[in-house]
């Protein structure tokens, strides 16, 4: 198992409200460390992404901006063929897996962890065969019991996030009785789910699903109350990037939302997140080395 490649490093010391012992996250082909925030970068192989608009669809394009992101700091890449903006339709599962595959190929030589952002039983099936995705992301957190089995086998990690409804229906009026609660009982449930079916424990990271079936109102409860889901003990992945709560909050389009991006990054960071979901790279690695740097001097 190797372990990931050097980089230049930054050192985070959480705020007491967030410490928790640090996990390594068991990762395909790699061993993740997880001493500091994690950055993923998000390659999208789309023709309708809210973010980008099918900028990468083309292969060439999306292994060229993949190694890139990379060069720029990326610890992980994640790679998804399907939209699952608010509104998206489904896309065919060989389609999806047409998609993938070439990219996955080709960055097999990367360094870094490979995951594919899929909740497709068959194309999770499809790309773990090929030995090279080193994640499943799947949003609707194998919730079935096919996605289940699709990992079980395997050593890929398995990133379940919490998603009310479905890419299609999940915006119209989501509602909670009690929006922390539900999420943290409904992932951890989840994560026994898998490892009953026999996924070892450290190959498991959980995500809030920050926009996702939620109003402006719960993703702002989920970030400010993070620390309520590391109780259970698993890392957790946050993805906020140019999401529309940012566009909420700051009235920008998706392609002004670095700022309030980065604000809401750093926010989960402080409350204990171990994995960032990002498109802004450089940027992203920036912020989290000027934030370590002053939360290292204040405990001087």
């Amino acid at each position: 198992m190797r372990a990931s490649p050097t980089r230049p490093d930054f050192a985070v010391n959480p705020s007491p409200i967030a410490s928790v012992p640090v996990p390594r996250l068991r990762c395909g082909r790699f061993e993740l460390t997880l001493d500091r925030p994690r950055i993923m970068g998000v390659l999208n192989v789309t023709d309708d992404s809210f973010s980008d608009g099918g900028r990468w669809l083309d292969p060439t394009a999306a292994i060229a901006h993949a190694r890139r992101m990379i060069e720029e700091g990326a610890d992980l890449i994640d790679i998804g063929a399907e939209s699952t903006r608010p509104g998206a339709p489904p896309v065919p599962a060989e389609v999806e897996a047409g998609r993938v595959l070439p990219v996955l190929r080709a960055l097999a030589d990367c360094g870094v962890p490979l995951s594919v952002d899929t909740r497709k039983p068959v194309v999770m099936r499809t790309v773990l065969a090929t030995g090279l995705a080193d994640m499943i992301n799947d949003v609707a957190g194998f919730a079935s019991p096919e996605a289940i089995d699709a990992v079980r086998g395997g050593q890929a990690a398995c990133c379940v996030m919490h998603m009310q409804g479905d890419p299609l229906t999940m915006q119209q009026s989501p509602v909670y009785r009690e929006v922390v609660g539900e999420v943290r009982h409904w992932l951890a449930a989840r994560a026994t789910a898998l490892q009953h079916a026999g996924v070892d424990r450290a190959r498991i990271v959980v995500d809030p699903g920050i926009g996702f079936g939620k109003t402006v109102a719960h993703n702002l409860a989920l970030i400010a109350r993070l620390p309520e889901l590391l109780a259970d003990g698993l890392p957790v992945l946050v993805g906020v990037s140019r999401k529309s709560m940012i566009g909420a909050i700051t009235g920008r389009e998706p392609g002004q939302r670095l700022p309030g991006s980065l604000a809401a990054m750093l926010a989960a960071v402080a409350r204990g997140a171990r994995i960032v979901r990002v498109h802004d790279v450089a940027a992203t690695r920036d912020a989290l080395a000027v934030w370590a740097a002053i939360d290292a001097a204040s405990q001087e």
